[in-house]
């Protein structure tokens, strides 16, 4: 699933954790692909299939459907 950079960086600050935010602005693209960049994630703490249950469902959807079943 693909997750805007922005997204990611908001919840890292959310949680607290400045330093990881800058450290994935530098290492992700924009556009964050959760399979293809989940060596990235998980490097900066973050478990590609919590990403999708907590951003993944951007505005319902199918998106939020998936992040839904996905994330159980």
């Amino acid at each position: 699933m693909q997750i805007d950079k922005n997204q990611i960086l908001e919840l890292l600050r959310s949680q607290g954790d400045d330093a990881k935010a800058q450290q994935a602005d530098q290492e992700l693209p924009g556009t964050v692909d959760t399979d293809q960049h989940a060596g990235i994630l998980q490097k900066l703490g973050l478990d590609p299939m919590e990403l999708i249950s907590k951003l993944g469902g951007g505005g319902g959807g199918l998106g939020g459907a998936l992040g839904g079943i996905l994330g159980r």
